[in-house]
């Protein structure tokens, strides 16, 4: 396996687990209130499903990487809308929604990308072979 093969296969993965890690810090705000600790639990667990759902999706993508790519490409775009309109909502401010969607979505499209790109290199070496 050539280098810039193994790079290319390990960056997406590792990029989607960090975008995982940093959507996952978000529910940590449900210990904040004044409710039981179960409750707090409860909303902590609730919180985290969408890191379940892109938990579920990395590891379907780490072996078929064009599905799993071309998921995360229209994941990362088709939530950008609503996040912004959501954002926008509450800040009134159009570079902070912006910015926010830089954080939060683009991430998850480039991680796409890279998908599609570690497949289309390891579909040419075997090719070569």
């Amino acid at each position: 396996m050539k280098a810039s093969h193994t790079f290319f296969y390990w960056l997406p993965r590792i990029l989607c687990i960090l975008a995982i890690l940093f959507i996952s810090m978000f529910a940590l705000d449900s210990f904040s209130s004044e409710e039981s600790f179960t409750e707090q639990l409860g909303d902590f667990i609730k919180h985290l499903i969408p890191s379940f759902v892109l938990l579920y999706l990395l590891i379907f993508s780490w072996k078929k990487e064009l599905i799993g790519g071309i998921i995360f490409m229209i994941l990362g775009l088709g939530l950008s809308p609503f996040i912004f309109k959501m954002n926008y909502n509450m800040n009134e401010s159009f570079w902070m929604s912006l910015g926010i969607i830089m954080v939060i979505t683009i991430p998850f499209f480039i991680v796409g990308v890279l998908f599609l790109v570690s497949y289309y290199k390891n579909r040419n070496i075997t090719n070569k072979e």
